[in-house]
């Protein structure tokens, strides 16, 4: 399963980088964005996604 991971804006929340990736590599990416305090949302990617 793949997901599509965005990075937050922390002023306004939007979002200003997107990436999609496979599952394993999720873990990875939260443990980094809570390192640094970095907000994401995580939603499963459309089968349309790369």
């Amino acid at each position: 399963m793949r997901f599509e991971i965005m990075r937050l804006d922390d002023v306004d929340g939007t979002a200003v980088d997107t990436t999609v990736v496979d599952a394993a590599s999720v873990n990875r990416i939260v443990q980094q964005a809570a390192a640094i305090g970095q907000r994401i949302l995580i939603r499963p990617a459309d089968s349309s996604a790369s």
